[in-house]
């Protein structure tokens, strides 16, 4: 919604915070579409462009569903509408290109699965990636500025499952704590990881009752 303000300061900055949230989202989809990785970054210069300046944020009602919904719909549609020969003419359209790299969203790709996942799949599993990340870093901010930077590195891996963590009692001998003390460090950790994580789903949505069935969709991307 800020970044319907069109050229204010606030609508800027609501675009660029778009940008770099949905950019590689939307990178890993255009690649999966077939499109080499120039052509992919070409692509996804060009629509957020058309974003700003043809005003096709105007057109969002939160009414009609989730806005990674919208925006994956209209890309979609300036894929089908954009040829070859005008993405190489129109290449950032002689404006100064959203500062993503390239060769990271490149990097990154490469380590997607090679099959299984769908254009539109991949794009909801690195949308959830994103917002996943995007938690984990206001949580590490959180522990740094309370001087626990160290603990915090510590205990990261028990926030990810999946068996990455190293057992309680190797941890708590590094940290220099009990390993019930560990334990209990963790809990809070979790527990302030999930506030965070709902923090950030209540701002991507209109309702707040919708909460916990959009966490739910973003770990069934993620299982997906």
């Amino acid at each position: 919604m800020a970044a319907r303000g069109g050229a204010t300061t606030e609508a800027r900055e609501a675009l660029a915070a778009l940008c770099e949230d949905y950019w590689y989202p939307l990178y890993a989809f255009v690649r999966r579409r077939g499109r080499d990785p120039e052509g992919a970054e070409d692509l996804v210069q060009g629509f957020f462009a058309r974003l700003l300046e043809k005003g096709d944020l105007e057109t969002v009602d939160r009414r009609k569903g989730r806005f990674r919904s919208f925006l994956l719909a209209a890309c979609s549609h300036y894929l089908a509408n954009r040829a070859d020969h005008d993405r190489a003419a129109k290449r950032g359209g002689g404006r100064t290109p959203i500062p993503f790299d390239r060769f990271d969203g490149e990097g990154r790709y490469a380590a997607e699965p090679s099959h299984g996942l769908t254009a539109e799949r991949l794009f909801e599993r690195q949308w959830a990636l994103t917002l996943l990340d995007r938690v984990l870093g206001r949580l590490e901010a959180e522990m740094a500025v309370a001087g626990q930077a160290h603990r915090f590195e510590a205990l990261r891996a028990t926030l990810l499952g999946g068996g990455r963590s190293a057992p309680y009692a190797t941890i708590a001998a590094g940290l220099g704590l009990t390993e019930e003390a560990t334990r209990a460090a963790a809990s809070r950790l979790r527990r302030r990881y999930r506030e965070l994580l709902r923090e950030e789903v209540a701002g991507t949505l209109d309702d707040p009752a919708e909460v916990d069935d959009e966490i739910r969709a973003l770990f069934g991307a993620l299982a997906g």
